[in-house]
């Protein structure tokens, strides 16, 4: 967010707005947290450092009844009464697919009904309504708002409103960040580890008591083991610009000895920025820089060496002249798989993508599709059901879901 105004303009009145949650969103993350919980519980969800390990497996726990009861008809019946009483806004004025839909049918699986704002050019921000007087109205209307804004802290800025308008006595509502400018992307974070601790449960329906895949890959790896700890992530592509990196590794280091080796080109608007660096290297995280996926590190490639792999797209949307032509000299190739890369993982090692791919850049070509790794369209599905999980745990219903699973499912 910029502090100010261009010297020749005046400042907008939501230029105006922001500046006056400055001194609020310039502190620490840590000390924000309290602001955004209601009794100890999550109310609003502006960013990944909120979540720890432990709400975290909750969540995924959580996600994965949802899942299971998604299956079945007494079920979905179950599930979609629960916040059928509910309705929610989802203001999108940045362009969304996965997110806007995953979003859409978590609310449709807890019977919670949707309106949207997709088209700023179709509210009262024509009439010269101001953003903050949006969501304000929106609360009048709405029991929850998720929305998504090219605007950084816009959805923290909107969070504070409502806990200001809650002192004061009036309507107030949960804000859930779905996307804040190049801040964070706390939600695709959450399903990003969802989808690794699907995975790294290494089960199969093909497991029994006598043989697991899980023992079949310890003969070839002895020190694997289950869950996120003792893992090295790599991610790969445009980490400088790339908000959902920022958020999934805030997440990453909630788990021990987690090593994280960010592979980009030494580009200052490309590589890993200065404040995220910061912030690893306090919490004490192992981390590397690499310009290749065939560096070593400790006598082995990159590729080699990884338990799983974020690749990402060069955020071209972005750029601007100058970035247009320094981008075009520089050797990008080194930041796409092939199949030979892939040959040479890890044979677990999932490949993730937060999407869209771009079919111009290549990142990842179509196919790798088939490759068991291979899991960013699973990736994107459990989205639905970690943001219908979010949403239970947001209005209080997680334990009925937890009781109704246990007494339905688990000793049917």
């Amino acid at each position: 967010m910029s502090s100010h105004p261009a010297a020749d303009q005046s400042p907008t009145q939501d230029e105006l707005d922001l500046l006056h949650y400055k001194s609020r969103i310039d502190r620490p993350v840590r000390i924000k947290i309290p602001e955004l919980q209601r009794d100890e519980r999550l109310r609003h969800v502006i960013f990944s450092g909120q979540f720890n390990a432990d709400m975290l497996e909750e969540l995924g726990g959580t996600a994965d009844k949802i899942r299971v009861l998604s299956k079945i008809r007494e079920g979905q019946d179950f599930l979609i009464k629960l916040l059928h009483h509910k309705r929610a806004m989802l203001y999108f004025t940045q362009p969304s697919t996965r997110t806007f839909l995953s979003f859409m049918s978590a609310c449709q699986i807890l019977g919670i009904t949707c309106n949207e704002v997709r088209d700023p050019t179709t509210s009262s921000e024509t009439k010269g309504e101001t953003r903050f007087d949006s969501i304000r109205m929106f609360s009048s209307y709405f029991d929850l708002i998720i929305m998504r804004s090219k605007l950084a802290s816009l959805a923290e800025s909107c969070a504070y409103l409502m806990n200001d308008l809650d002192e004061t006595g009036n309507r107030s509502v949960p804000i859930i960040n779905a996307g804040s400018g190049a801040d964070e992307h706390p939600t695709q974070a959450l399903l990003d580890i969802y989808t690794l601790q699907r995975t790294f449960q290494f089960s199969d329906p093909k497991d029994s008591p006598v043989s697991s895949r899980f023992e079949e890959l310890r003969k070839d790896h002895p020190d694997l083991t289950r869950g996120l700890s003792h893992k090295v992530y790599g991610f790969c592509g445009d980490i400088g610009r790339g908000r959902t990196v920022r958020s999934l590794v805030s997440l990453l280091t909630n788990y021990s000895n987690a090593t994280i080796i960010f592979i980009a080109p030494d580009d200052p608007t490309l590589a890993l920025k200065d404040d995220l660096r910061r912030r690893l290297i306090d919490r004490g995280v192992r981390m590397f820089e690499v310009d290749s996926f065939e560096e070593p590190i400790d006598g082995i490639p990159v590729i080699q060496k990884l338990d799983a792999l974020y690749m990402t797209r060069i955020q071209k949307e972005h750029n601007n002249p100058s970035d247009e032509q320094h981008f075009a000299q520089l050797d990008l190739s080194r930041y796409k798989l092939s199949h030979d890369l892939v040959s040479r993982m890890k044979p677990y090692a999932p490949i993730l993508h937060p999407f869209p791919r771009d079919q111009h850049f290549g990142e990842i070509p179509p196919e790798i599709d088939d490759d068991p790794r291979a899991m960013y369209f699973r990736q994107a599905r459990n989205g639905m059901w970690i943001r219908a999980a979010l949403l239970a745990t947001i209005f209080g219903v997680d334990h009925q879901i937890s009781r109704y699973y246990h007494e339905e499912i688990a000793h049917a």
